[in-house]
């Protein structure tokens, strides 16, 4: 077993097995493509074979808000078709399911389904093959209605199925069958350290239902555990015929275990069942192996991610370069000039020589519109002016220093901090600024992380673009999970 299963920016996850082979989705919020598609043939090795919504009218994410989109998703199989239903936020579709024979897409414009006013749809079929819909409503009570998915229409009045245990915020609902019995799995405690997972059971997808008396069944809440936020989990068979769960977390560091740069990620813990309820322990991170890869420059590549576009609009391909032309809007604009991708790793490096003859541009890390910071060039076509910029909630804090101009190696590193640190300074990470060798900027990156900016996502690497025409070559992301040594 490999924890995170999915590292990086992966929050909500939700499994199903077919015919031996697992399919895994997650959250993307303001995104695109969104609602990657993970394959595996063990709940260990994972190949990204695409995404849901790669076309922009399924969404319909240009004027929706930070944290608004793409909020928890389920993905079930029925018949020959693969089902993920998802409630688009803020202004988005709201509630819609997407088919396809293929789970590597493509994937159905979506059919809206109005009745569900709520978030964190799941879907079900009773045993006369009509499809519920059970979701978290506003206020929180766990809320469930008949539908037909060929239009989206209700066929019942929507009713109320569960108000949990007492924990805040009961959402993230899945239902699922063990033999004469039906479960309802919850997340309770919001997505933050009170984080926990919840179980009741039933006769009837409908209820009535019993809580687990041992409830939560899973939380990291109030421990000292390397996994924090525990929760939002869903069940499925395992391949040696036992029962497990993929659920978010987060890996905080730096002293005290406040802060995590990465977000929420995917893990996997074992389920055992004890008088017919599931019981699991608390997850343990064993890291993620090693990469250093020269990121691709083909835009196709499912894993490339761009901010209420898609990759395809903001950059092209030209001579081998990878080439981003920008209207003026910089980073704290809702719709940036930015494609990236998900930083995977405690320590990592991103780097690129960029040609900034033509334009104003870099590399970057975002959270959100406020939360980000860069490191970029602008060439008059005498000198470069290389300059670290550093958002937080807003306030931009710059650091600029004259190069010779031509093209530039720009570099950001982001250090983890050795265990032991005591100091409260690189509470989150380090985070350095490079431009030619030259470190422009050098701080502390817990201001850059989940806990801080709040805007649901994690850290995404990538370049951007702000004024005219820039391009990167030799674009390469190198990562690692190891601890540097004990500063004493």
């Amino acid at each position: 077993m490999r924890n995170p299963l999915l590292p990086g920016f992966h929050p909500d996850p939700s499994v199903v097995l077919v015919d031996g082979t697992y399919y895994l989705v997650t959250s993307t919020f303001e995104y695109l493509p969104g609602l990657p598609v993970y394959r595996s043939p063990d709940l260990v090795s994972w190949e990204h074979v695409g995404n849901v919504a790669t076309r922009p009218e399924q969404l319909r994410l240009e004027e929706v808000p930070t944290p608004g989109g793409v909020w928890a998703p389920t993905i079930r199989y029925r018949d020959g078709v693969f089902y993920v239903i998802v409630t688009v936020m803020l202004g988005g579709r709201g509630c819609v399911v997407f088919t396809a024979t293929d789970p590597a897409g493509p994937w159905s414009d979506g059919t809206p389904i109005p009745a569900v006013d709520g978030i964190d749809p799941d879907l079900t079929w009773d045993d006369d093959g009509t499809a519920l819909v059970t979701f978290a409503g506003f206020p929180h009570p766990i809320r469930q209605v008949r539908v037909d998915l060929a239009t989206g229409e209700a066929l019942e009045d929507v009713r109320e199925l569960w108000a949990g245990t007492g924990r805040y915020a009961p959402e993230g609902p899945h239902l699922h069958r063990r033999g004469e019995q039906w479960y309802l799995l919850v997340a309770e405690g919001g997505t933050d350290r009170g984080h926990a997972v919840s179980i009741a059971r039933g006769p009837s997808p409908t209820g009535p239902w019993d809580s687990n008396p041992a409830n939560p069944v899973l939380s990291a809440a109030g421990t000292e555990n390397a996994v924090q936020n525990l929760g939002h989990a869903d069940l499925v068979e395992t391949p040696d015929g036992g029962t497990a769960m993929v659920l978010l977390g987060v890996r905080p560091v730096g002293f005290g275990h406040s802060f995590s740069p990465l977000g929420r990620e995917t893990f996997l813990a074992p389920v055992r069942w004890v008088d017919g309820w599931p019981q699991a322990d608390l997850v343990e991170p064993t890291g993620t192996p090693d990469e250093e890869i020269v990121l691709a420059q083909d835009l196709g590549d499912p894993a490339w991610l761009a901010v209420r576009r898609t990759p395809a609009e903001v950059a092209d391909v030209r001579a081998g370069s990878l080439v981003v032309t920008a209207d003026g809007r910089d980073l704290d604009d809702p719709r940036p000039w930015f494609l990236g991708r998900r930083q995977r790793h405690l320590t990592a490096t991103l780097s690129a020589r960029v040609d900034a003859s033509g334009g104003r541009g870099g590399l970057a890390a975002r959270h959100d519109e406020t939360h980000w910071f860069a490191i970029e060039a602008e060439d008059d076509g005498t000198a470069t002016t290389v300059t670290a910029r550093a958002s937080l909630a807003g306030i931009e804090h710059t650091w600029s220093a004259a190069l010779p101009g031509g093209g530039i190696d720009l570099r950001i590193e982001l250090e983890r901090p050795p265990e032991g640190f005591v100091p409260a300074a690189a509470g989150g990470g380090i985070v350095r600024l490079v431009a030619a060798g030259t470190v422009l900027a050098e701080f502390d990156g817990r201001y850059w992380s989940f806990e801080v900016a709040k805007s649901f996502t994690g850290r995404v690497l990538g370049v951007y673009a702000s004024a005219g025409t820039v391009s990167f070559t030799d674009l390469r992301y190198r990562g690692t999970d190891d601890v540097p040594q004990e500063i004493s």
